[in-house]
């Protein structure tokens, strides 16, 4: 399994990494393997504020849908809209072309309660 040490986690298997002021979002190789096949994403938060652990959309896959959730609280930017045409994206690519959403962060701080690639190797490691 894939876990970028350059990323920081949630419990909710989402990841972020974070470039000054702006923060890319997406759900982990983990994740995406427990899904399955993914077939839609679908985010209606653009320009929304959203707190630390709001939802800001959904993935549908073969198996399930699941609600994916914000890492730290922040204004939705951006939506990957290469997902709409290619959502299995995420279940190819979770960690680049993958990714789901970018938001300008209200509050870094947030970041430093995330687990770092050691701590979500072993919280999954805990979970299994």
């Amino acid at each position: 399994m894939n876990i970028p040490e350059n990323l920081k986690f949630t419990e909710h298997d989402e990841w972020i990494r974070i470039d000054g002021d702006v923060a890319t979002i997406g759900i982990t190789d983990f994740a995406q393997s427990q899904l399955g096949d993914i077939s839609f994403v679908e985010v209606e938060t653009v320009g929304e504020v959203l707190d630390r652990e709001e939802r800001f959309g959904n993935i549908e896959a073969v198996k399930t849908s699941v609600g994916v959730f914000m890492p730290v609280s922040g204004e939705v930017l951006e939506f990957n809209e290469e997902l709409e045409s290619d959502p299995a994206l995420i279940n190819n690519e979770p960690y680049e072309g993958g990714w789901i959403i970018k938001v300008k962060v209200s509050n870094p701080e947030e970041a430093n309660e995330l687990m770092d690639a050691a701590g979500y190797e072993k919280y999954l490691e805990d979970r299994v």
